[in-house]
């Protein structure tokens, strides 16, 4: 089982395992999301974009970020809902790069519903030399821990 709303107040900072993010990968996902933009399938068209290569898709770094997230089992079977992600894409990946997803408690509060709360987990995606590649939010309605009287 995963944290509870309350579990967050002291849960620290987590580092996920790493991912490496291929040309497979960005091929897949220019598929999938039909966002085909030559500066992530051709060479020549990222390099005329001002790129040494053909980046991934920023879409594709938040997706692999909140894969990461979710390997992390820290909402495993609490986790109520995503209600929001804030988003700022701050460097390129390019096919090859190592990412890693670092979260912090940001903040939590109450909601009106007693048995949830609402959880803002600061994330950062850093690249395999350190370096913040994306960086945002990720706002989750968390269940709240059961009362005695709920566990019988």
């Amino acid at each position: 089982m995963g944290l509870y709303f309350e579990d967050f107040e002291s849960a620290g900072e987590h580092v996920t395992e790493g991912r490496v993010i291929s040309e497979a990968d960005v091929r897949a996902f220019a598929d999938l999301s039909g966002d085909r933009n030559a500066i992530h399938l051709d060479s020549a068209a990222a390099v005329a974009a001002g790129f040494d290569a053909p980046i991934a898709h920023g879409a594709l770094g938040l997706a692999v970020a909140t894969g990461l997230a979710n390997q992390l089992g820290l909402t495993r079977g609490t986790l109520v809902a995503l209600v929001g992600v804030n988003w700022r894409f701050r460097g390129p990946i390019v096919p090859g790069d190592r990412v890693t997803l670092h979260l912090r408690v940001a903040s939590r509060r109450a909601t009106g519903n007693p048995a949830r709360g609402l959880v803002t987990l600061a994330a950062e995606l850093r690249n395999q030399r350190g370096e913040v590649v994306q960086d945002g939010e990720f706002i989750e309605l968390i269940a709240k821990r059961p009362s005695p009287a709920e566990d019988r």
